[in-house]
C-alpha cells in the first residue's frame, strides 16, 4: 500500500500567473527605462561622449581617448521622466493660512466661524479649465477652506 501526499503549496490559476508575469515585465521595463545607457568605444573600451558634427548637423558619439566615432541611433542624449502620484481632489495645505506670502482679504467672511479675514490663491482645479480662486479662513481654530 503506497502513501500519497498532496502538494501543500497554494494552487494558482493561469490568469493569476499572467497578471504576475505582466507586473514583473512592467517593473523590469520601468527599471530599464530609468537606467541611462552608456556607450563604449569599440577600439579602447572608454566611454563615448555625445558630439555634434557641425557640417552634417548629426549627433555622433565620440571617444576622447582615440579617434573612434559612431553615428547616434537617435537624437536623445538625456531623458528624464517625472512621475507624480495622481491626487484625488484639490490639496490645500493645512497651515497655508499662516503663510505670510499669501494675499489676504477682508471682503469675504468664513461661512464656518464668520471670521472676517481669509487668505487666498489661484490654482487649476482638477477636471476644470482655467483658474479657480481658493480661500482659507485665517482663524487658527477654524481652518475652513472653500473655493469661489
Amino acid at each position: 500500500m503506497g502513501l500519497f501526499f498532496e502538494d501543500a503549496r497554494p494552487k494558482t490559476n493561469s490568469a493569476h500567473k499572467n497578471v504576475v508575469a505582466e507586473a514583473e515585465a512592467e517593473a523590469e521595463a520601468e527599471e530599464e527605462s530609468a537606467m541611462s545607457i552608456l556607450k563604449f568605444c569599440r577600439e579602447c573600451n572608454n566611454i563615448l561622449y555625445p558630439k555634434e558634427d557641425k557640417e552634417t548637423r548629426t549627433l555622433l558619439y565620440a571617444c576622447r581617448n582615440c579617434d573612434h566615432q559612431e553615428v547616434a541611433d537617435d537624437n536623445i542624449v538625456y531623458k528624464m521622466e517625472i512621475r507624480r502620484p495622481v491626487r484625488k481632489g484639490t490639496e490645500i495645505l493645512h497651515d497655508a493660512a499662516a503663510d505670510a506670502s499669501l494675499p489676504r482679504t477682508r471682503s469675504v467672511k468664513c461661512a464656518n466661524c464668520n471670521h472676517p479675514e481669509a487668505a487666498f490663491f489661484q490654482a487649476t482645479a482638477k477636471g476644470e479649465e482655467g483658474m479657480t480662486l481658493f480661500f482659507m479662513c485665517c482663524n487658527p481654530s477654524c481652518g475652513h477652506r472653500w473655493r469661489d
